[in-house]
Parts: C-alpha cells; structure tokens; sequence
C-alpha cells in the first residue's frame, strides 16, 4: 500500500512540475506558427511516453527491490528463456516507436516543403550580423546588434532585451507564407528563431531552404546558434511581424528609400553629410572590431585612429574596405554596404579621432570600382 502511494504522488508531482516549467520558461515554446505548435504538441506526446515508461520501469525496479529484498529471506528465481515474454517485450517498444514516428514524419515534411511561397527572403550570415535582401522587390539591408557597446562594458543600463535587439528588424507579414534561402558570406552561422520554429544553419558556398507561416502580428527574438567567432554572442535576430497591408505600406516606403539611395549615388556629397552617415555606418558595422573610437583590438584589428600608413595611402584605404584583406580578419564590405555607405564609412574613418585627412570619397567612385 505504502508503494502504491509513493507511485501515485510521483504521477501527480511530474505534470505539476512540468507545468511549472512551462510557466518559468523551461520549456520548449508553444510559438506562433502552426508548424511550431505541432512540434510543441509532439514534443509534449513523446514527452508523456517517456515519462510514462519511465514510471512503470522504474515503478516496478523500486518495488522489486523493496518486495523481494534479501532481508525478507527472498529466494531468487532459477528459469531460462520465455518466448512470449520476449515476444511481448520486443513488440511493445516497437509499437510505441511506429506511434511516434508517424506523427514525426508527417510533421518533418511540413518542415521540408517550402513550396508555393507568397514571399521570398534570402538570409546571409555575416560576421556578425544578418543581411535580409527581399528578392524581386529591390529592398536590402544589414540587420545589426543595436546594444549599446557602452551596456556591454557594463558603464550603462541594460535594457529587457539586453544582446537581442537589433536596428532593422527582420520585416514578415501576417499569414503569407513566407521561404527563406539561407547561406553565409565567411563562416557557418545558424538563424535561429525559437518563437518561428525555425533553426537552419548558413553555410558558406551553399543555400538552405526553411519557411514560415506566421498567425499573429508581434516581435520575435532570436540569435545565432552557432559558435561563429569572437562576436558571436552579439549577433541577434528580430523579427517584426506586420498585418499584411502595414506589410505592404512597409515595403513599399522601403523601396522608394531603395530607389532614393541609389539616386544619390549620382550627386555630391558634402563632407557633413559623409561624417553624419559614416559615422552611423561604422558604429553598426566596424565598431565592434576597431572599437567606437577607432583603437582597434590589435593584432587582428588594427587601430584606425592615428594609423598613418592607412591614411597616406587613399587607395588602400579604399581597397580594404570593399575587398577585405586576405588571410585576414577583415571582410569585404562589397556586399554587406552599398556605394553611398562605403563612401561615408571610408571619408568617416579619414576624417574621424584627429586623423583629419580632408579626404572625401563619393559614392559615385565607389559604385565605379564596384562595377569593375
């Protein structure tokens, strides 16, 4: 009777705990697709089996040891073999695995079928942040951490979404389905979204296909679940679901911004104009590496400020920005910046921390070298 009891209040403690981890956070989320809440609902079911064969197994180990214990004067049992014994132990767990992988198969194609998709989104992983480039609406850009350096040397406040908040959201609509080709401009990134029940790796030379169907408008937040070097912690991902006509009106500012931008390759820029933008360009992009006041973390990035050898030589200068160094740790930015914001960037870090070259780039130079 006292076994019995035990074994009952160890079935009443396990669903209460696993309620409370859900309610802390322990567990897997519900999410917000319908994909996602199938995985959460076959997670919990192979979940419950498990707990299920865990309690008679052990159920039945804990009353053998204490029913039949040596000092009860217990005599062990002498037999060989039992064949439907054997034949029901082998057949159970094979019953149980055919129930669990139906479900599981049926759910994995789901996973794998990102087919007739209302929206296409090509994700590239990059050291370290994510480009999002809307394919056939001309509207691209670079989602980076938005994090304070100063909150991450611990000399400001850190907000509720401390490491996981960026300054361009990822922008989905509501109830379109949505493909996601994924691959990587250095090293292998992972796009991981738990709330989206999305998590596929970006690996350079190689283009993975996921989608998503999102029910409800809201902000979802992940990060990269790949260890992908030194900022790899500080590569988060935001994901700013809209109803489809704020989509819509959404997009469509994006691409006049699009087309906007790529008319001022053509005109002059004035040196303020290039500071301001450069500026803002570098602290999102080149901060994390040569520091916000151009000190560099030598010897893999080396300092900016005071650099003489890098400002006697514009060319270089240039070169480096748009095509990287080999062998090094400093990326080609000619996929990641477009011409108006290589130009800043560049006349930002001549001009910028007493370097006061007087040297402007324009953009319509770096759209030439680009072009070549």
């Amino acid at each position: 009777m006292r076994t019995f009891i035990v074994w009952m209040a160890g079935c009443l403690v396990v669903p209460l705990m696993t309620t409370l981890a859900m309610a802390n956070g322990w567990n897997m989320p519900v999410g917000v697709t319908d994909v996602s809440r199938e995985i959460h609902s076959l997670h919990m079911t192979i979940f419950w089996i498990c707990v299920v064969i865990g309690v008679v197994v052990f159920g039945v180990m804990f009353y053998s040891l204490f029913r039949f214990r040596h000092s009860r004067g217990a005599k062990s049992a002498h037999f060989h073999e039992h064949t439907l014994v054997e034949v029901i132990w082998t057949a159970i767990p094979l019953l149980i695995l055919i129930g669990m992988a139906v479900p599981a198969t049926a759910t994995l194609k789901k996973m794998y079928d990102p087919s007739d998709a209302d929206l296409d989104v090509m994700i590239t992983g990059q050291q370290w942040r994510w480009r999002y480039e809307y394919l056939g609406e001309d509207v691209a850009f670079t989602s980076n951490l938005g994090t304070p350096r100063e909150s991450i040397r611990g000399e400001g406040e850190r907000g509720e979404h401390y490491l996981l908040e960026v300054d361009e959201p990822l922008v989905l609509p509501v109830g379109r389905k949505v493909r996601f080709l994924l691959t990587s401009d250095d090293v292998i990134h992972s796009w991981w979204v738990p709330d989206l029940a999305v998590k596929q790796d970006t690996i350079p030379g190689f283009v993975n296909e996921n989608w998503v169907r999102i029910n409800e408008p809201g902000i979802y937040r992940g990060q990269c679940a790949e260890l992908c070097g030194m900022d790899h912690g500080f590569m988060p991902i935001v994901v700013h679901a809209m109803e489809g006509e704020e989509f819509d009106s959404w997009l469509a500012e994006r691409k006049e911004a699009a087309t906007q931008e790529a008319q001022g390759v053509d005109r002059e820029w004035s040196m303020d104009e290039l500071m301001a933008r450069g500026e803002q360009s570098y602290n999102a992009v080149c901060a994390s590496c040569h520091q916000p006041d151009g000190s560099g973390n030598p010897p893999a990035f080396p300092a900016l400020a005071g650099n003489q050898a890098l400002m006697d030589d514009r060319e270089r200068h240039i070169d480096v920005v748009i095509n990287g160094v080999s062998g090094a740790a400093m990326p080609a930015f000619r996929s990641t910046l477009n011409p108006v914001e290589i130009a800043a960037v560049i006349t930002y870090e001549r001009n910028a921390w007493g370097n006061d070259t007087g040297d402007l780039v324009q953009p319509a130079e770096i759209a030439e070298r680009l072009a070549d």
